[in-house]
């Protein structure tokens, strides 16, 4: 389940919040005036991260290689156009940093 909590309320229910994410896959946004501060996700679906993580810059070094006798303006745009349909196909993930 998605829930959005307060910064006081995560420190005042830290213990819940933590039984919530390892046993129910929580995923918990604290917030603080509002704003994002952090998320917490279950660690399975950070390593999952992770690993998307690396391949996805597998890749690039990948395309980099097969291409290195590429003018740099035309490598570029390949990798602008690779980056353009990872977004359109994973919403609200933002970019893979």
């Amino acid at each position: 389940m998605k829930r959005t909590i307060t910064d006081l309320d995560a420190r005042r229910r830290l213990s819940e919040l933590l039984e919530g994410v390892h046993d129910h896959g929580d995923e918990v946004t604290i917030e603080r005036a509002g704003k994002p501060l952090a998320v917490v996700i279950p660690a399975s679906r950070y390593a999952a991260m992770e690993r998307n993580r690396q391949r996805f810059f597998d890749m690039i070094d990948a395309v980099h290689d097969r291409n290195r006798d590429l003018p740099e303006g035309v490598f570029q745009a390949e990798v602008d156009d690779a980056l353009s349909n990872v977004r359109q196909r994973v919403p609200d993930h933002g970019s893979p940093t």
